[in-house]
């Protein structure tokens, strides 16, 4: 049912994701994952050429979120 909204089901066994695998974990858009890999804030591992993020730096990043004081809106 995911496929036919436009979004593919990511395979939970997968020992590393694509920075869209997981942005589309999180619901955020690829330009927002991307940025914060790059910022750091999100773990990420060079395989080669390719940027990939573990799984389990997504549970951390929202981990932290979750820590993080409530800014106001």
């Amino acid at each position: 049912m995911a496929e036919a909204q436009g979004t593919r089901a990511v395979d939970p066994s997968l020992v590393l994701l694509t920075v869209e695998e997981a942005a589309r974990r999180l619901r955020i858009g690829r330009t927002t994952c991307f940025k914060l890999v790059r910022a750091g804030e999100i773990e990420s591992v060079m395989v080669g050429r390719l940027r990939r993020v573990p799984p389990d730096a997504l549970g951390t990043y929202v981990s932290e979120l979750r820590r993080r004081p409530a800014e106001a809106v």
